[in-house]
C-alpha cells in the first residue's frame, strides 16, 4: 500500500521543518505533501524549495478541514497519514507507529496521544485523545466524510465521531516525548487565549451535534 503523509500548515515557516525531518526518516512513507492554508509567511515558498517534498498552495485560507481534503485529494495513496506542522519530540519511529496499525490491517484509524512532552498538551490529549492531530487512515474512507471543508478547529473531532458512527476500529499509539507549540506561543497570549475558546466551542458543537458527520 502506498502511504502519504499529509501536513495541513498555516503559517508555519519557523516550526514546520522539524516534523517534516522526522517524516523522512521514517520507513513507511512514500509521499509528502505540504498543504499552505493561505499562508503569508513564506511556508509555502520554504516546503516548495524542497525537492522531496509537494507544496500544495491554497488561497485564501480554507480552514483545517478544507486543507486536509485538500491534501487527500492531491494524493492516489491508499493511507494518508496526518501530522500537524508544529509538533516537537516527533521522529521517524513514531510516525512509522502511527501508519502501522492500518497499514497491516490491525486498525482501521490510528491516532497518535502525547506523553511525557509536556503537562498541559499530555492532560489535554488524556482527557480528549479525539483532538490529536496526528492520525493515519484509508483515504477512500476519509473522503467520505461528508461537510468536512467547513470544519476548522473541530476537524478530528468530526473525523472521530464518523469512525465511532461506523463502528471502525480506531487504534491509539502512545508518541512519548511529543508535544506541539501551544496557540499562546504563536500567536501572544490574548490572541492565542482567543484562539483557543474559539477551537473548543467549534470542539464542543460537533460533539453535541446528534446528526452532523455520522453515516
Amino acid at each position: 500500500m502506498k502511504v502519504a503523509a499529509i501536513v495541513p500548515a498555516y503559517n508555519e515557516r519557523e516550526r514546520i521543518s522539524l516534523v517534516l525531518d522526522a517524516i523522512k526518516k521514517a520507513q513507511r512513507i512514500d509521499e509528502i505533501l505540504v498543504v499552505s492554508d493561505g499562508s503569508t509567511d513564506g511556508t509555502f515558498e520554504l516546503v516548495n524549495a524542497d525537492p522531496e517534498i509537494r507544496a500544495l498552495k491554497l488561497e485564501p485560507n480554507r480552514g483545517k478541514g478544507g486543507a486536509m481534503r485538500a491534501g487527500a485529494m492531491g494524493t492516489d495513496a491508499d493511507i494518508i497519514l496526518f501530522l500537524d506542522a508544529d509538533l516537537i519530540g516527533m521522529d521517524g519511529e513514531k510516525v512509522d507507529a502511527i501508519v502501522g496499525p492500518v497499514a497491516d490491517g490491525r486498525a482501521d484509524m490510528a491516532i497518535g496521544i502525547f506523553k511525557g512532552g509536556r503537562g498541559p498538551t499530555d492532560m489535554a490529549q488524556f482527557l480528549t485523545p479525539y483532538i490529536s492531530g496526528q492520525r493515519a487512515m484509508h483515504r477512500e474512507v476519509f473522503l467520505d466524510i461528508p461537510k468536512l471543508d467547513g470544519v476548522r478547529s473541530g476537524v478530528e473531532t468530526a473525523i472521530t465521531k464518523y469512525y465511532r458512527s461506523r463502528d471502525l476500529k480506531v487504534s491509539r499509539i502512545t508518541l512519548t516525548g511529543c508535544t506541539h507549540h501551544m496557540k499562546e506561543e504563536k500567536l501572544g497570549f490574548v490572541k492565542g487565549f482567543t484562539a483557543r475558546v474559539k477551537m473548543y466551542f467549534d470542539i464542543a458543537k460537533i460533539l453535541l451535534d446528534g446528526h452532523e458527520f455520522r453515516k
